[in-house]
């Protein structure tokens, strides 16, 4: 069995992790940790979320730099934490050994002017940056098993690259378009911590960061062009619906399309290609991708549903751990 240590265990994303962890047949929880000034240190994560009682019934414990002495130990760390605090972690933990799984966005992008534009700091550890593998997990397989520091991808760009990479791979999408990403979040993806903007009474629906949000030109980097990303809050806890539009080559035939997607998705226990629309009850709770298409001429329409606790997070971390570990694909998944 092998020891995992999760880092901002108290989190949706980190409680989620914590229960897959729990549920895997060669995992085992070896510590899970807040940050030392946190409220809920030297709780039970499961009095936090009850849910978890019988499964997870451990304490959340304040990382003390004794404690971090202790995470060296383990061999996996997810780090289920702020962007800054990831950047500075990874490092120390991948330099002891560990295998080390980020969910924050500190090394998706190989690209150190990104940082300061869109996440607001100056990457410090350039080198590691360099090292960092994309964790998507049906894409980068070969790449995650190699390396020590995955970088998960966040939850609209795997909604979005999902859907959109089959078509961008096999040369279907009109030289010089820009795919047009319509994408609408539940409110645990603004995180635990309690806000007016996330308050469940103060949410309606609508759009946030036109043409600046951060996970756009994570998404245009590892689609190999640029897209349109506008992303929306919705009033719901959890999940993604993105709605995509595509604009397709000349020639492009119906077969051509679907042998793009059946190519790549057939067999797959994850992503899902469906015969209806998907909706966000179809994958909540679950690690599921669904995706449906319909053309008319050359315009394609792509919907793509997650979970973005799971698919979008927690699950996610899981199919790259299991890759990095040669388990089998949806162990403590399905």
């Amino acid at each position: 069995m092998l020891n995992v240590a999760i880092i901002g265990a108290s989190g949706y994303a980190g409680a989620d992790l914590s229960l897959i962890v729990a549920k895997h047949p060669n995992l085992q929880i070896g510590g899970l940790y807040v940050s030392e000034g946190s409220a809920d240190a030297g709780k039970l994560l499961s009095s936090l979320y009850p849910r978890l009682h019988s499964y997870v019934d451990l304490p959340l414990q304040p990382l003390t730099a004794e404690a971090l002495n202790d995470v060296k130990k383990c061999d996996i760390v997810c780090l289920a934490t702020a962007h800054v605090v990831s950047m500075r972690l990874a490092p120390e933990l991948v330099d002891a050994g560990c295998k080390v799984f980020d969910l924050s966005g500190a090394y998706r992008v190989n690209d150190p002017a990104f940082y300061p534009e869109y996440y607001g700091f100056e990457h410090e550890n350039l080198k590691y940056l360099e090292q960092a593998v994309y964790g998507l997990a049906e894409w980068n397989a070969e790449e995650i098993k190699k390396t020590n520091l995955i970088a998960v991808a966040g939850c609209y760009p795997t909604a979005s690259l999902s859907a959109l990479k089959p078509l961008a791979v096999n040369n279907l999408i009109a030289e010089g378009s820009m795919p047009i990403i319509n994408a609408v979040s539940g409110v645990t993806g603004s995180g635990r911590k309690a806000s007016l903007t996330n308050s469940f009474c103060e949410v309606s629906l609508n759009a946030y960061g036109v043409f600046k949000h951060r996970h756009r030109p994570e998404i245009s980097h590892h689609l190999g062009q640029k897209v349109l990303f506008q992303p929306h809050l919705g009033n719901f806890k959890r999940g993604i619906l993105a709605t995509i539009y595509v604009q397709l080559r000349d020639g492009v035939t119906d077969e051509m399309i679907e042998k793009a997607y059946k190519e790549k998705y057939a067999g797959q226990n994850i992503v899902r290609i469906v015969d209806h629309w998907p909706a966000v009850k179809d994958v909540e709770f679950t690690p599921f991708c669904d995706i449906h298409y319909q053309r008319e001429g050359n315009t394609l329409v792509v919907c793509s549903a997650i979970d973005n606790l799971q698919k979008g997070a927690a699950a996610h971390t899981m199919q790259c751990i299991n890759i990095r570990f040669g388990f089998e694909p949806t162990a403590g998944l399905l």
